[in-house]
């Protein structure tokens, strides 16, 4: 991973310009992107690479897992009693989990996972989850419907 001080480095002014492209239409063509923040359609296409490299940006088709066939999606809280940076990291691996994130609050950590039947998100929980040294209890939410799920917050 990189480190602030390489990311900010990749980021200025129309490498920006670039990402709020992206935000709008992750399909546009560099030539596109190019015209629109004054680049070439090469020196466009070196700067997204150079920001995947990074870690700071992820060109991927955002999808709905129930309208896809996934029967489970759910979040899940999890409390720690040891190095939540382990547990994290552990989590990582696990297949099905789609997010993690270090927290403040009531948990240590927030787990997305995306399930094929409810027999998967148990035994996700069970096996896999509560089964980490260190983990001391989890708080399932269970998705019943996406409302909203919105990538465009540009970039500061």
């Amino acid at each position: 991973m990189s480190t602030s001080i390489e990311r900010n480095a990749v980021l200025d002014r129309l490498s920006k310009a670039i990402v709020e492209q992206l935000q709008e239409d992750g399909r546009r063509s560099y030539a596109e992107i190019g015209k629109a923040v004054g680049l070439s359609e090469t020196a466009t296409r070196q700067r997204v690479q150079k920001m995947q490299d990074a870690g700071i940006l992820q060109i991927v088709a955002v999808t709905d897992p129930l309208q896809l066939g996934f029967a489970r999606q759910a979040m899940i809280g999890v409390r720690v009693s040891g190095d939540t940076r382990v547990a994290a990291a552990q989590m990582t691996e696990l297949p099905g989990v789609t997010y993690v994130v270090s927290t403040a609050g009531s948990f240590d950590l927030l787990v997305e996972v995306v399930c094929e039947s409810d027999d998967d998100l148990i035994d996700l929980l069970n096996d896999r989850i509560r089964s980490l040294p260190d983990i001391v209890s989890t708080e399932t939410f269970v998705y019943l419907k996406l409302h909203r799920q919105l990538y465009n917050w540009g970039t500061r």
